[in-house]
């Protein structure tokens, strides 16, 4: 039969083949599934668009969706009134058999969907027409699209009425399909399907068991004259060249039928949920163009500029920003479509904030016009809904970007919920660094521990929270073995205090507690990490306050450690006092975790010029500002913690160096790719990011290839098989590792660099920059100028007061029309921060001295 799961990657639909009963119900049961149905019959729009897919009427082979019109032996059937839902079900439910029933569900909102056999020679809209009638059942004419997708509900029985395992049996003939489906489509195309009369109008409560669709006496629906549905292919292509009156008649209105539905679905597409293109083209000129629409001398840029921002609400679809996107100012067609394919080849990245900054200014404008009595209500829902739908896109970017991840990782992302995929990868992993202590991995030809230090950014009630449990499984057996080290110290302190007047006192005892609590003073800290005996420290705050208020006068202190934790490298510190901490580390060993407001970030990163803001990985929780409260659907398990637990058992019983050639290979192209993108926009901030972003995701990328390991150890040999295998075989792990650098692996590698590369530039981009453009900082940019280039060149062009605008054109008519309005800020940035022009109080420029 058929079953497809639909998603969007890339911008592009996908289709994954769902081969058996068990999966299909556990992409339905999932607790995301669960949240969102739950939004949904609440009346939330978004939430319900975030629903599993489910295509049950096509066959997709290769996986893509745009285009294909394969047909399944599979149909779907949308029932939408609840009260002849109720009825079909009971009948359905009675005899599944008769009908050919393979699944049935109650949907989202209102009524349910079934899915039939498809009776072989006969198109959808026919087996639809032929269960409505069986059925006495209303049907939407509208639905019956060979791509059309089904928002599924969960695995429940109140939800799930109705399952055959034949919906999952797969026996296609490639050949056959393709044949069968040339067949339907022709007979769809010159009107020759067996219908009865009206069945190509849009009807949402069509009943084609009414007197006036029924059968004539011959059993051919009146209006029609194709009589057979089992037929060949030429005999369609003979029942197409037919000339009788009544066929050229039906193939006409057919025509005009199908010519009615094209032009729907066109003004369908002319806006983005209810926001109508032209609107938001006109408000983008705007606010971003002083009102004016592109001129022949900027059109090029603008119009790429445009198309690269639009292209996020049109789903990528070129032909759709074709006919959205003007030719302006007498623009050829020809080099529009360049624009408009030059912005579909740049890389995919969230919604760009200054088209969801559009957005919300419509909907301000409107919800203005509606408090004046003007408006309309369900525009104003349509714009709710519009950005609504682009932050939870923004949510879920990257983590429906990333690939199936192994056991104990998959288990902390569905203990967190999907929006915070990203935040509990980047707090878990210096957990599992800390972990696999022995493990070494190659990184530009130099050997690194897995050190890392990560800060979880979010306002306070965003979620980081549930990140704490997470970190806890994860570090549970360390923490049990410092409880017993821990109770061993207090027996000392008894001791101690006993014999407090006694010649005699006990020896202090000198033990590897290795999870340390940030709310500590230096020299105990340094005490502390001296004791490890080698291994990883790990230190988790759930306040990032902790640090700021604790070390605010010895942030510095805190700055060098973490800096030298990163590193590896040695620390040293010592006393002249006897009584004083001296502490002589030869590889400084501390993976530190955080979370805490924004605001607490920059009072622990208060310094960005030194390389501690670059060692650290910051991501950020979702905006929840606006979101319903719910139920906390999404709590780690005690099946999810015990798939941590194994995971983490297993981790320190892999020691060694390791060379991952792929990894290292994947780590170059991405800053080549980072290297190249930043020359073009002269973004010196950005191009420094990439230096430590690369070997961090490295060390990120080990340790979750690490835990695909022993994944892959547990399901071939159980728990403690897998346990016995690494005892046994210590370099085993080492065999596995290289075997897991797999093209579908490494695709996590530039989604987590992106990421971090992203939140470094959101939250210090402009902190960076100010940093090295001050007169107190004594770096490169203090010498005097004297390489003369391009730039120099626009200078000298410009008057002495400028707009931005002028600085465009003359940077078009010395650099090209790829010059972009990105470029030319960044390069009015670097004359500013060199000292060569003043902003005036009208925002326009003014050179303060020429270029040297």
């Amino acid at each position: 039969m058929s079953c497809y799961l639909i998603k969007v990657e890339n911008g592009h639909k996908v289709a994954r083949s769902i081969t058996s009963e068990e999966e299909y119900k556990q992409l339905r049961g999932s607790n995301e599934q669960k949240a969102n149905l739950r939004l949904a019959r609440a009346g939330n729009d978004a939430a319900k668009r975030r629903l599993v897919q489910f295509n049950y009427s096509g066959h997709y082979p290769q996986g893509v969706v745009k285009g294909m019109k394969l047909p399944s032996d599979a149909f779907g059937f949308d029932m939408d009134e609840p009260e002849a839902f109720a009825k079909a079900a009971k009948l359905l439910l009675k005899e599944p058999d008769k009908y050919g029933l393979l699944m049935l569900e109650r949907s989202a909102r209102q009524g349910g969907h079934a899915v039939f056999e498809r009776e072989k020679g006969k198109t959808i809209l026919e087996n639809q027409v032929r269960i409505a009638t069986m059925l006495k059942c209303e049907m939407d004419t509208s639905a019956h699209d060979i791509n059309r997708v089904y928002f599924t509900t969960t695995s429940d029985g109140e939800d799930l009425l109705f399952l055959s395992p034949r919906l999952f049996k797969d026996a296609y003939d490639e050949a056959a399909v393709a044949a069968e489906g040339k067949v339907l489509e022709e007979r769809e195309r010159y009107g020759q399907e067996e219908l009865p009369e009206g069945a190509h109008k849009a009807n949402k409560h069509y009943e084609p068991w009414k007197e006036e669709f029924k059968k004539d006496s011959q059993g051919v629906f009146k209006g029609q004259e194709f009589k057979n549905s089992r037929i060949s292919a030429s005999a369609v292509s003979a029942s197409a060249a037919s000339t009788s009156s009544t066929a050229s008649t039906s193939s006409t209105a057919s025509t005009a039928a199908a010519s009615t539905a094209a032009s729907t679905t066109s003004a369908a597409q002319d806006n983005y949920l209810g926001i109508p293109y032209g609107e938001i083209i006109k408000k983008w000129w705007q606010m971003y163009n002083d009102g004016q629409e592109p001129m022949r001398s900027n059109r090029n840029t603008l119009t790429f500029e445009l198309a690269v921002n639009l292209r996020h609400i049109c789903g990528f679809d070129r032909n759709q920003l074709a006919q959205i996107i003007p030719c302006y100012d007498g623009f050829p067609e020809q080099e529009k479509m360049a624009c408009i394919n030059s912005a579909l080849n740049e890389k995919i990245t969230q919604m760009p904030k200054r088209l969801k900054d559009v957005l919300s200014a419509i909907r301000q404008e409107r919800m203005k016009q509606g408090n004046v009595g003007s408006g309309s209500a369900a525009d104003n829902e349509a714009l709710v809904n519009a950005l609504d739908e682009a932050n939870a896109k923004d949510d879920l970017f990257y983590y429906n970007a990333l690939p199936k991840l192994p056991q104990g990782i998959r288990d902390s992302i569905s203990a967190v919920g999907p929006a915070l995929a990203l935040p509990v990868i980047t707090a878990i992993c210096p957990a599992i660094g800390m972990l696999a202590t022995g493990v070494k991995v190659s990184v530009h030809g130099k050997m690194n521990s897995l050190n890392l230090i990560s800060y979880i950014a979010g306002d306070f009630a965003s979620g980081k929270g549930s990140i704490d449990p997470v970190i806890d499984a994860w570090t549970s057996e360390v923490k049990q073995m410092d409880k017993m080290y821990q109770q061993q110290e207090d027996e000392w302190r008894a001791k101690k205090r006993a014999a407090k007047n006694k010649k005699e006192q006990p020896e202090e005892p000198k033990l590897p507690v290795r999870c340390l609590t940030l709310n500590n003073t230096v020299a105990n800290l340094a005490e502390r990490l001296a004791n490890t005996e080698g291994k990883h420290a790990f230190s988790f705050t759930p306040e990032a306050d902790t640090v700021a208020q604790k070390w605010k006068s010895a942030m510095s202190d805190f700055s060098v450690m973490l800096r030298q934790a990163y590193d590896g490298t040695s620390y040293e510190r010592e006393a002249r006092s006897a009584d004083a901490v001296n502490v002589h580390i030869e590889h400084l060993l501390w993976n530190v975790v955080m979370c805490g407001t924004p605001d607490a970030l920059y009072r622990v990163v208060n310094n960005y010029t030194d390389g501690f803001q670059s060692r650290i990985v910051v991501a950020r929780t979702p905006d929840n500002t606006f979101t319903p409260l719910t139920d906390n659907l999404f709590v780690l398990t005690e099946t999810q913690r015990e798939h941590i637990r194994q995971i983490a058992h297993l981790l320190p019983l892999m020691e060694g160096e390791v060379v991952l050639p792929k990894l290292e290979n994947k780590g170059r192209e991405w800053l080549e790719q980072i290297r190249l993108e930043t020359m073009k926009n002269d973004d010196k901030v950005k191009a420094r990011q990439r230096f430590r972003i690369c070997p961090t995701t490295m060390r990120m990328m080990t340790c979750i290839m690490l835990c695909k390991v022993a994944e892959t150890l547990i399901q071939k040999h159980g728990f403690q098989g897998a346990e016995k295998q690494l005892k046994q075989n210590p370099l085993l792990w080492k065999e596995m590792i290289v075997k897991t650098q797999t093209p579908t692996m490494l695709e996590a590698f530039n989604i987590l660099a992106d990421y971090q590369l992203d939140n470094a530039l959101y939250f210090f981009r402009s902190r960076i920059e100010d940093a090295f453009s001050s007169k107190s900082y004594c770096g490169q940019t203090t010498y005097a100028r004297s390489r003369r280039g391009r730039n120099d060149s626009i200078f000298e062009r410009l008057d002495v007061t400028f707009s931005f605008e002028q600085a465009l054109q003359q940077s078009i008519a010395v650099k090209g029309a790829n010059v972009t309005r990105e470029v030319v800020r960044q390069m009015l940035k670097n004359w500013k921060r060199q000292g060569l022009i003043g902003v005036l109080s009208d925002m326009r420029y003014q050179k303060v001295q020429p270029a040297v």
